[in-house]
């Protein structure tokens, strides 16, 4: 589990397909990463397969996981943002993040008012359910509110410290973002 708080950005150095799959080496600072830990990849919970203390990691991508993600896209030189998981006495500030990617949207508006910035994006229909106004949503791995929501898309309210340290700066209107849902919604949903 996470809690949608990114500790950093790493590059993505190498991408190599194969027939199952494919595999990124990714530059990060992380000491004590160890074959088979969870790490949050722009939001998506992958796994260790291998790692060299403050200088990368390694993970696979199956099938799945490229065909609900936009990491089929990726190449050397891109930047992802990267969140360890919570330890189970660690400090809860973001929300519940499991890492488990509904969907891709796209960012449709980027508008910097004064320090802040406002970042629109897509909502798509199978998901619009579960976005309610100054409720929690994860986009790229980062725990962000929904700060207003119609029918196709939503804004979220992002703060100087959430750009700069986030793969947000470096984002531009027509990308596409890894959406998942708050996760309460979908158990409300299925008990009602």
């Amino acid at each position: 589990m996470f809690t949608g708080i990114v500790e950093t950005t790493g590059e993505v150095q190498a991408v190599i397909d194969d027939e199952g799959g494919r595999r990124m080496r990714i530059g990060a600072p992380f000491d004590g990463l160890d074959h088979g830990q969870s790490i949050s990849v722009s939001g998506v919970c992958l796994t260790v397969e291998k790692a060299v203390d403050g200088e990368w990691f390694e993970v696979f991508l199956a099938q799945e996981t490229l065909a609900r993600t936009f990491f089929d896209d990726l190449d050397g030189g891109d930047r992802v943002n990267l969140e360890r998981a919570m330890p189970a006495d660690g400090r809860f500030d973001g929300h519940i993040v499991q890492g488990h990617v509904d969907t891709t949207a796209e960012i449709v508006g980027i508008e910097q008012e004064g320090e802040d910035w406002t970042f629109t994006f897509s909502l798509p229909e199978a998901h619009r359910d579960y976005l309610v106004q100054k409720g929690s949503i994860t986009v790229d791995g980062i725990s962000l509110t929904v700060a207003d929501r119609r029918s196709e898309e939503f804004d979220v309210a992002i703060i100087p410290t959430t750009y700069a340290e986030t793969t947000l700066s470096a984002k531009s209107v027509g990308d596409p973002v890894h959406l998942e849902v708050d996760v309460v919604a979908k158990y409300v949903e299925q008990l009602v």
